[in-house]
């Protein structure tokens, strides 16, 4: 029986922060007190907070570790474990680790496939106990492609598949409404000329308009069979939430408009915006700020997004605007947790995972002094 006793630390609770002891054994927390422990042994976190791990939902970070740079194809086991360490190091203790099913198998204007394959690499290291943190699957099911079908069949409910996102990057609606960004994104990432990007829009409305509406019924069926919970992608208006509740949506990721999100809330879909909208104070796309959404009550889940430390910036950041740390905690931790149907974590209760991160605030950014994931030290 392994036990640990954290004492003198301020204890973030769901509606609460006390002073209070945490008994971690076996891998759980044990046991919840107000006050200081006496017992010998116990360490004295000198007033810093203790909040449970945070949970990550949507992230791009292991992507851009397998891909640095563009082409660049990065030796995977080495990527993964990066992206793993990482997160550990700024108090993620799960993740959905997202990856893109779909693929455009054009050499010259496209993507392949890869989901499979990484999966099974990250499985591999999982299993042989090489990772620090909790590892689940989160498949981006682009309806804009050619090959969804194929690539969500060779995934099963062996494969730890938590989260299915309906995702449609067709040029002029939801994300890229205004094309111009998106003209900016690609032609800085993939070099294109004006005309090879006219050529690109057409291609990818061509695609949407053959395979969309069946793809899209194909990853709603797909999720079902893996056990997985279903999320939107860039919903922008009431019809967009309509066909989400439709599809047994749980999550709606990043809404472009006040109006989607507010269908969201009367549809009881939770609203995740992304962490570097919130701290830059809006979103890169042009769409709705996450901070308006925060100040007008409609923002329950926050993901980093593409930047892993931006999460727990972001969620003193919301402690600060609502006056209110557990409410603003909770956006990272409890609320995804409760969003992916996992009940054995995200809160600091006994009989959950002894998932926790200490944490103190200099100059008003949060420093994390430790990470526990099922009672271990990961960073």
């Amino acid at each position: 029986m392994q036990e640990t006793i954290i004492t003198g630390a301020r204890l973030v609770l769901e509606t609460d922060v006390i002073e209070g002891t945490l008994v971690l054994r076996d891998g759980k927390i044990a046991e919840v007190s107000q006050g200081r422990s006496a017992v010998p042994g116990a360490t004295d976190f000198d007033g810093d907070m203790v909040i449970a791990g945070l949970i990550e939902l949507h992230t791009d970070n292991l992507e851009r570790h397998i891909e640095p740079r563009p082409r660049v194809d990065w030796p995977h086991a080495a990527a993964i474990l990066a992206h793993d360490g990482e997160l550990a190091s700024v108090g993620i203790t799960t993740v959905f680790d997202a990856m893109r099913v779909g693929s455009i198998p054009d050499e010259n204007d496209g993507y392949g496939k890869y989901a499979r394959s990484l999966s099974r690499e990250l499985m591999d290291l999982r299993t042989k106990g090489a990772l620090r943190i909790n590892h689940y699957l989160h498949l981006r099911a682009e309806v804009c492609s050619e090959t969804l079908e194929e690539e969500l069949a060779e995934f099963g409910p062996q494969d730890r598949v938590g989260l299915v996102s309906l995702m449609d990057h067709t040029p002029g609606q939801r994300q890229f409404r205004d094309v111009s960004k998106l003209k900016d994104y690609v032609q800085r990432k993939r070099g294109m000329t004006d005309a090879q990007f006219d050529e690109h829009v057409i291609k990818l409305k061509t695609l949407r308009d053959t395979h969309g509406d069946r793809h899209e019924v194909a990853a709603v069926r797909a999720a079902r069979r893996f056990g997985a919970v279903i999320a939107s992608h860039d919903d922008t208006t009431a019809d967009h939430v309509a066909t989400s509740r439709e599809h047994g949506v749980k999550v709606a990721e990043f809404p472009t408009t006040i109006e989607a999100a507010q269908a969201c809330r009367l549809a009881g879909i939770a609203v995740m915006m992304g962490a570097p909208n919130l701290i830059r104070g809006g979103s890169h796309s042009g769409n709705v700020a996450a901070h308006e959404l925060a100040e007008r009550g409609l923002l329950d889940i926050v993901s980093s997004d593409y930047v892993p430390s931006a999460l727990m910036s972001s969620a003193f950041l919301l402690a600060d605007l609502w006056d209110d740390t557990p409410r603003a905690i909770a956006t990272v931790t409890s609320a995804p947790a409760k969003a992916a149907g996992l009940d054995d974590r995200g809160r600091i209760a006994a009989g959950l995972h002894a998932d926790l991160v200490r944490v103190t605030r200099l100059d008003g950014s949060p420093v994390i002094r430790g990470v526990w994931c099922h009672g271990r030290q990961v960073g």
